[in-house]
């Protein structure tokens, strides 16, 4: 698990336009960067709408949302919610592993290995400044707002 003061891990996606977002691409500026484990679930939907109706007040930050859903899908769920930032592919869950929001769960008695919600604010410099595991989807906004305020 990725904690304050961590450097973090580069990567390279497809977006839900099939364009490639690295992280060095935002370099020198503040990134939001939130994994959630579906596209159109119910608390997928309440974390990344939440994220979208708090970009007005995050300032230049950039927000990032991973899943292991397919570009397609992302795209779908972008357009369905007008989310209006980049929902990036990890099909493979390689860059949730980096991160460590990739991992066991159990679910109604079953156990299997799954993304583990989770958020995290970057600064301008790459370094991880806050970082969040199995993260409340209602939590999420405000946690990266109170987070950029310094509260």
């Amino acid at each position: 698990m990725l904690k304050p003061g961590d450097r973090a891990p580069a990567f390279a996606l497809a977006d839900q336009h099939g364009n490639t977002v690295r992280l060095g691409d935002h370099e020198g500026a503040t990134v939001a960067l939130f994994f959630y484990p579906k596209a159109d679930t119910p608390g997928c939907t309440t974390q990344a709408c939440g994220l979208r109706d708090a970009v007005p007040d995050l300032g230049d930050t950039v927000v990032l949302g991973i899943s292991p859903d397919l570009p397609a899908k992302q795209a779908t769920f972008a357009e369905k919610f007008e989310l209006g930032y980049p929902l990036l592919s990890d099909p493979d869950h390689e860059v949730a592993e980096k991160y460590g929001a990739w991992g066991e769960k159990r679910m109604y008695g079953r156990t299997y290995e799954g993304i583990i919600r989770s958020a995290f604010v970057i600064d301008e410099k790459g370094t991880v400044a806050e970082a969040w595991y199995k993260i409340s989807p209602k939590d999420t906004a405000a946690k990266v707002r109170q987070a950029l305020d310094g509260s």
